[in-house]
């Protein structure tokens, strides 16, 4: 099995492969920072030309997670556009592609610090949501109570020369990794990520498997 289940402030949640967390007994697929349009934008301010077709892969691997977990929810933990024009000037095939992944299932649109206004979208468009022991937002904070659930820091490990993102937790705080294929991330010891975390924590690095490993000390 290529993926990971740990248990999470009293319930089991599931590391996948792809960087999407699966919450098997909610029938919930969790993802974070898809940042569609990431391309587009980079090109429309001056940037370097990259492929565009970073929204496509991103899109395709999220249907391929969905058809493998069947869920009844999906919540998106924010950065889900990379700006406003690249929201709006999505293709129709890529509109059509979310609308068909959403159908006859809920979905959510968390806040992020990217995302743009309100979209002619379905779903519901929230800061945060509450389910039960867990609570998922964009960034995490600081002061939080055990269970939050939140992305933003595009966590990124690094062990024996390789560099894989990867998902970060302690007893009470879990941080996914960047979904969307040309997100970037940030190194797992910078010590605003690694502070968020207490002395013992664990990653779950992404790729054709999933590998649990320690978290090391701050750089």
């Amino acid at each position: 099995m290529n993926s990971v289940d740990f248990s999470f402030c009293g319930e089991t949640l599931t590391a996948r492969p792809s960087g999407a967390l699966f919450w098997a007994s909610a029938g919930t697929l969790i993802v974070s920072d898809l940042h569609l349009g990431k391309s587009e934008r980079i090109a429309r301010r001056g940037g370097a030309l990259l492929p565009p077709y970073d929204t496509i892969e991103t899109l395709t691997r999220l249907s391929a997670d969905i058809e493998a977990t069947r869920p009844q929810t999906v919540i998106c933990l924010g950065d889900s556009f990379d700006d406003l024009a690249a929201a709006e000037s999505m293709a129709e095939d890529n509109l059509h592609t979310i609308a068909r992944l959403q159908a006859g299932r809920r979905w959510v649109w968390i806040e992020g610090n990217h995302d743009p206004g309100p979209v002619d979208l379905g779903g519901e468009h929230l800061a945060q949501l509450t389910d039960g022991a867990l609570t998922f937002r964009h960034i995490a904070e600081a002061a939080t109570a055990p269970g939050e659930i939140s992305g933003h820091y595009h966590p990124k490990a690094r062990v024996r020369h390789m560099s894989r993102p990867c998902f970060m937790r302690d007893a009470g705080r879990l941080i996914l990794p960047a979904y969307g294929c040309y997100a970037g991330g940030l190194d797992w010891t910078t010590p605003v990520l690694r502070g968020l975390f207490e002395a013992k924590a664990v990653a779950y690095l992404t790729g054709q498997r999933v590998l649990a490993v320690p978290v090391p000390a701050a750089a």
